[in-house]
């Protein structure tokens, strides 16, 4: 299928691709090195452990070991234009999100980057459905017991998130919307104190990942109310999901990966085959799912295109209906 000298091939069968002309020297085979991944988020967020269990595994399999590249900042802009303006030359891939690939682009009003043009999609890897929780201190055991209370306390009613544009705000907003109820955003920079000011009851309540807060609230110290994906969480098989509350909604967050725009054809295929490969495993995918998370490898890159098409018109009117805006 590709042009792999004699030698290589005999040494590493199907392990190396060559590069397109142009791209990088006539003897050189993808990859020669090792290539970077951009998270554009924290180390420990949701994203970036997903990216690590992921390309680690990928990295073995290409034969070069995937260094993970945390660029947080700016609801994952600043990231993700170090990703857009890369050489389209397969070792300089990143990590897709709701944020950067299906809210920013109505959120902020001067985008660095085209989140169409300037990236070539590889495959979806992640569904990441929250938890909405409440304070252990509050009279709540159920979704219907928070709407009862929050009727009854307009404006007083605070939800918290790790930014604008993230999973946990558009999840806070659709129930906002779905419910009629007044809920005040109040975004965080640390998800640690958001989940201690929702202990603490300054927040009343969290949409929050399932990892950031199962041992909090298999503790005790917050209480569990439903899920805002499909499926009930394994780790918490007792609450129900949303639409089971009687709130039909869905909300989730999701990862996958990108390259740089004009990255050639045949790293982008290998990438999705080796990526959704892994994804199947089902070590790998027991990983993820112990942290919360849906392992939801594409069926094609064009797939993935569509994913983040559709996503992006459906976010579009809950973003508009919040009014957020950010310059």
């Amino acid at each position: 299928m590709f042009n792999i000298p004699t030698n290589r091939r005999s040494l590493f069968g199907a392990a190396l691709l060559p590069l397109a002309p142009g791209v990088a020297s006539a003897q050189e085979a993808w990859p020669a090195r090792s290539p970077r991944f951009i998270v554009p988020g924290p180390a420990g967020g949701a994203g970036d452990v997903i990216a690590r269990i992921v390309m680690e595994r990928v990295g073995a399999r290409i034969g070069q070991p995937i260094v993970i590249e945390n660029r947080a900042g700016a609801g994952t802009n600043i990231g993700m234009t170090v990703l857009a303006r890369s050489p389209a030359d397969g070792y300089t891939i990143g990590l897709a999100s709701i944020a950067s690939h299906a809210v920013n682009i109505t959120l902020y009003k001067n985008m660095p980057f085209d989140p169409v043009r300037d990236f070539a999609p590889v495959t979806l890897m992640a569904l990441v459905p929250n938890l909405m929780v409440v304070p252990a201190s509050l009279p709540i055991q159920t979704v219907a017991d928070f709407i009862a209370y929050a009727r009854t306390r307009p404006g007083q009613i605070n939800f918290g998130s790790v930014g604008a544009g993230s999973s946990q705000h558009l999840a806070g907003a659709q129930f906002s919307q779905a419910t009629g109820i007044e809920m005040q955003h109040i975004p965080y920079t640390n998800g640690g104190q958001m989940n201690t000011d929702l202990i603490e009851n300054r927040v009343q309540v969290l949409f929050q990942s399932v990892s950031a807060v199962t041992e909090l609230a298999k503790a005790g110290r917050m209480r569990p109310l439903a899920v805002t994906g499909m499926e009930r969480a394994p780790a918490f098989p007792e609450v129900p999901t949303l639409r089971e509350a009687g709130v039909d909604i869905v909300s989730t967050g999701w990862f996958g990966v990108l390259a740089p725009a004009g990255t050639p054809e045949p790293i982008l295929e290998r990438l999705f085959q080796e990526t959704t490969a892994v994804l199947r495993e089902p070590e790998i995918a027991a990983r993820i799912i112990a942290g919360g998370s849906v392992p939801q490898p594409s069926a094609s890159r064009a797939a993935f295109a569509a994913f983040m098409a559709a996503e992006t018109a459906r976010w579009r009117p809950v973003v508009v209906a919040t009014g957020a805006s950010v310059d």
